[in-house]
């Protein structure tokens, strides 16, 4: 991203040299998928693309060492798909062994429902179905398991039974990239189902989980804002949400649903503003947090950047800005920058997370630099849910086994998608006219009206 190819082809190197998966180590499915294998898979087609946007990043001699060690590291992650009733994986592997004998039969609808982009781009530029195929039955398995009176999903589920052990609804942790790969695995892949898949559950979002007045730049009530609630009854089940959540916006503005996005974000920054951080919970009942860490996390600089590439209005560089300087002043430490372990107290821990470097400092870097091969026009990237960089690439469009993906083998022909747009206005595509490019994104008695719900004034 920094066109720093020395930097890139040093790393890469150092990569093929030193890692290998051959290892009696037990890791988590979801996140070797998202930080190891996104990034094996990101690296690798940012070193065959012919176009080299970023600079000269290829690697001389280069003969796929990435795509063979993110070949292999997906073969150990197989067996978590082995033997579970549903289809839906086991959480943990052992990378030389396969599951662990004492393992849990529980897993979080995010952690086993968001491995398709990683698995399908892998089945797609090896040629080979097999990764593509478990991560979709296990999206299926999860998706059919939803209710049948509010259309929701839980957040934890028992892979053995498919019964529901956690039966929130939410849009935090435990549920977030389930939603955010739906789309993301449509824009990449083109395939219908998972449209109607997002269109469906977004619909079931806006209808059970939003509360606050229907628009978010008129009329009268409360911001709207997303709540935690029982998937089957669609009541409130806490008063709390979690920062994870922030990635919603980003989310919207993807789908162009830009102006409750607007409203959401400005939620998110009015706790910021509060803190200088985003506490990992935050009650806005009582208007306090309810987990008060901060480990750095990225989703709220992720909505600031996609929002300030939809709209272009200076508001989001100066929430950018604010941002920037909060991590300087509270977090940074002698050797990086560390977790807050307490928002309002400012103390750190010993800890700084890959996400920070992977996705919070890229999309603020990204956020500041308007002329970024990134925002060029003719490059079209995608940002896995761990901030890689993939670019929208027609052959990862092109499936060569539809006949075998479960469900599909009687289907000549595909139903048609229903429109790709936000569930709860009628027309999305430039909702931000040009007369309030610059002015604040939200009315000034709106952003107030937040800001006294957080209790900054």
């Amino acid at each position: 991203v920094m066109g720093n190819s020395s930097e890139f082809q040093k790393a890469v190197k150092l990569v093929i040299d030193t890692v290998s998966f051959d290892k009696d180590s037990t890791v988590q499915v979801f996140e070797a998928t998202i930080r190891v294998l996104g990034s094996l898979l990101s690296a690798h087609i940012i070193i065959t693309d012919t176009k080299q946007p970023f600079g000269d990043m290829t690697i001389k001699d280069y003969d796929n060492e990435l795509l063979h060690l993110a070949h292999d590291l997906a073969v150990r992650l197989l067996p978590a798909f082995e033997n579970t009733k549903t289809g839906i994986p086991y959480p943990r592997v052992n990378l030389k062994k396969g599951v662990p004998p004492d393992s849990h039969n529980e897993t979080c609808t995010a952690g086993a429902g968001s491995l398709l982009v990683e698995f399908g781009i892998l089945s797609r530029l090896l040629g080979d179905s097999t990764f593509e195929w478990v991560a979709r039955r296990a999206v299926k398995a999860l998706w059919s398991l939803r209710s049948n009176n509010t259309g929701l999903l839980g957040n934890v589920v028992n892979i053995q039974t498919g019964h529901w052990v956690g039966k929130q609804s939410g849009l935090g942790a435990g549920s977030d990239s389930f939603y955010e790969y739906l789309l993301k695995s449509y824009i990449l892949f083109g395939e219908k189902e998972d449209l109607e898949m997002f269109n469906a559950a977004y619909r079931n979002i806006q209808n059970h989980l939003r509360r606050g007045r229907e628009a978010c730049n008129e009329g009268e009530g409360d911001p709207p804002l997303y709540v935690n609630v029982n998937m089957y009854t669609g009541q409130l089940m806490n008063t709390w949400i979690d920062s994870l959540q922030a990635f919603f916006p980003g989310l919207q503005v993807l789908i162009g649903d830009v102006e409750d996005a607007i409203c959401l974000h400005a939620f998110y920054y009015a706790i910021w503003k509060r803190y200088g951080a985003l506490p990992e919970r935050y009650n806005w009942q009582l208007q306090a947090p309810d987990v008060p860490f901060y480990p750095l996390r990225p989703e709220l600089v992720e909505s600031t950047y996609l929002l300030y590439q939809a709209t272009k209005n200076p508001f989001y560089l100066h929430v950018g800005m604010d941002i920037l300087q909060s991590l300087e002043k509270y977090t940074k430490a002698k050797c990086g920058y560390a977790t807050l372990h307490h928002v309002v107290e400012k103390t750190k821990e010993d800890r700084m997370e890959s996400f920070f470097l992977s996705e919070t400092c890229k999309y603020l870097y990204l956020l500041f630099d308007e002329e970024n091969p990134v925002h060029k026009s003719g490059n079209k990237f995608m940002f896995t849910t761990e901030g890689h960089i993939v670019s929208v690439d027609e052959r990862f469009r092109n499936s060569l086994w539809e006949d075998i993906l479960p469900g599909e083998e009687d289907s000549a022909e595909k139903t048609k998608p229903t429109e790709l747009k936000a569930a709860n206005f009628s027309s999305n595509c430039n909702r931000v006219p040009d007369e309030r490019r610059y002015l604040l994104p939200l009315k000034s008695n709106y952003m107030r009206q937040i800001d006294r719900m957080v209790g900054l004034i």
